[in-house]
């Protein structure tokens, strides 16, 4: 039981401690402005449940869950759910701490700006005065306890059970969060006679899920692991015994169904989330160009930024009717983009290729440090005096004309958006032909290891700057796009910070994974633009997200095969059926 005591005082502690922090760095206060659950009643809009609350109550549900998992082995079900509670209890010590001293020493706040009265209202569940400060701190230790003991109890619950128990409220929450999106997506419809006014107030309440609503999406999510299994089953087994053309035809029919929804995908979701859109297709651009520099050949690049710089400001030149643009300048005028993406690309490429050979001798960590050195050079060049005649300078280069198709300036969020499905269509389509090509195996072999690769009979130098330059062509169109989406080109939009967003969100989504490109870019960039009221807790979130993936999920959200095989082996499909949780010590 020693062991069990030392482990409840360090989760509870490192619990408690992550809350008091969120709490003292102002991100409780800032999330608790955002409401999940709200009714209406008599006397107004009731919050039900806010983000802030929930920022207090996950980490120590997932204490729970983590030291009931360890406890469970050795004292059963009992001892888990009791070291689930104590866990909590512990945890909700500093908070109670932190309501005393904002309470009791007001002049705290000149040292720490987030000790306020909305801080303390929030922690002691709206009660108004320092005793009543007091009372509300302790009734929320009480809820804290018991959220370690809920977690304690979801870890113990049967392999199905658990599953569908965290289904139902990761989707419950997530759906909360986004609710206010939901009632834009709402507003584009409302006036068809399927959906009106009167519909959306029965599921949502001032930018936020109603309780009954909310029910329904919990109960849905609850039940999702539990049937699909007894649908997901037959049909596989009646898709696989059917003929190749019947195959074939069903195919064809699931990717008519997602392209019909990747056109109609603009004018469901509304203006804003078209812009949105927009900006995740540009990054899932880049994220197809650096993977095969990073996922296909294992070249860690962490100049990007480099290349996507190349194509906004070749393309800032060349069509710019602004003072920096060559038409200003006694040259011929191109204002048509589709003649320019060729150059931006074709100028990307040579500046991969330029810089890729003094760095070909270089792996791992040299090269990495090597390539962040371009692109440090780059992002100075840009600002600098020297080049200021030519690019603006710090000013940069205004007046970027929108692209015209046919006669029609795509300058709304919605047609903007078609020219950037089409380039990371064109982008998806090269990299899957590279991916099973000859090149694309050399690749592999030299991410494996370039030494046995090189003695096979492949030329890795010449590999190696084949990877680097067509990746770089990726990121010249992504920045011509990116030049005339936003009108204009500054040396601010190109900071390292590009790089490590391209990168983390090949990580995060999978390494050499196409679809987990698609899948990070969403994760990274675009629920970081989604919630704009949290921007100034953007890295830190992004920090703790990168850390926990490392740590939980190495591979990936949605890894290739051939990474999950490396990182989890054969077995790591989890049992299932209606069997007991077994901790991992």
């Amino acid at each position: 039981m020693n062991l069990n005591r030392n482990t409840l005082l360090l989760y509870g502690g490192l619990t408690g401690f992550a809350i008091f922090y969120l709490s003292i760095v102002g991100m409780v206060e800032a999330f608790n402005e955002r409401d999940i659950i709200k009714d209406l009643y008599q006397f107004g809009d009731v919050e039900l449940l806010t983000l802030g609350q929930i920022l207090i109550l996950v980490p120590v549900v997932v204490g729970g869950y983590v030291i009931g998992r360890k406890v469970f082995s050795e004292s059963g079900t009992t001892g888990a759910l009791l070291s689930g509670f104590l866990m909590g209890a512990i945890a909700a010590v500093p908070i109670v701490i932190l309501v005393f001293l904002g309470s009791t020493f007001p002049n705290i706040r000149n040292m720490f700006v987030s000790i306020n009265p909305s801080l303390m209202e929030v922690l002691s569940l709206g009660f108004s005065g320092r005793e009543a400060h007091m009372t509300g701190a302790l009734i929320l230790a009480v809820i804290i306890a018991f959220a370690g003991f809920d977690g304690a109890l979801i870890s113990i619950l049967p392999d199905l059970w658990r599953r569908s128990v965290i289904n139902a409220f990761a989707w419950t929450l997530g759906v909360g969060t986004m609710s206010e999106l939901l009632d834009q997506i709402f507003g584009t419809f409302r006036g068809y006679d399927w959906i009106d006014k009167d519909t959306v107030r029965l599921m949502l309440q001032s930018g936020s899920l109603k309780p009954g609503f909310a029910g329904i999406i919990f109960v849905v999510a609850f039940l999702w692991p539990i049937v699909m299994p007894y649908i997901r089953k037959p049909l596989k087994e009646r898709y696989e015994s059917s003929s190749s053309g019947a195959q074939t035809t069903v195919n064809y029919v699931w990717y008519a169904f997602l392209i019909i929804l990747l056109l109609a995908l603009p004018w469901l979701v509304g203006r804003f989330l078209s812009d949105v859109l927009v900006t995740i297709s540009l990054y899932v651009l880049m994220g197809l160009g650096l993977n095969i520099a990073v996922g296909m050949a294992g070249l860690l690049d962490l100049g990007y930024l480099t290349n996507f710089a190349v194509g906004a400001y070749v393309t800032g030149i060349l069509v710019s009717t602004g003072p920096q643009g060559i038409a200003a300048n006694g040259g011929p005028e191109f204002f048509n983009l589709w003649w320019l993406i060729p150059i931006a690309l074709l100028s990307a490429m040579l500046t991969g290729f330029l810089f890729a050979l003094p760095v070909l001798r270089m792996r791992g960590d040299y090269l990495a440090i090597a390539t962040l050195g371009f692109g440090e050079i780059i992002a100075k060049l840009a600002i600098s005096d020297a080049l200021k005649p030519y690019i603006g300078g710090a000013q940069g280069i205004l007046f970027v004309p929108k692209p015209v198709f046919f006669g029609i300036s795509l300058d709304d969020p919605e047609n903007l958006y078609y020219v950037g499905l089409a380039a990371c269509l064109f982008m998806l389509y090269v990299t899957t032909r590279l991916q099973n090509s000859r090149v694309g195996r050399q690749w592999g072999a030299i991410r494996e290891d370039e030494d046995v690769a090189g003695a096979m009979g492949i030329d890795t130098t010449r590999t190696k700057v084949i990877a680097f330059t067509l990746s770089a062509a990726a990121g010249g169109l992504a920045g011509a796009l990116f030049a005339t989406k936003v009108g204009t080109v500054f040396p601010n939009s190109f900071t390292v910070i590009v790089s490590v967003n391209v990168l983390s969100l090949i990580i995060v989504g999978g390494m050499g994974s196409i679809p987990g490109i698609v899948v990070g870019a969403a994760a990274l960039v675009g629920l970081p633009e989604i919630l704009r009221e949290f921007s100034e807790f953007r890295f830190l979130i992004y920090g703790a997200l990168l850390v926990t993936m490392m740590l939980t999920k190495p591979e990936g959200l949605w890894p290739s095969e051939a990474r999950r095989r490396e990182l989890r082996g054969d077995d790591d499909n989890e049992p299932s059926g209606e069997t007991t949780a077994v901790p991992a010590d």
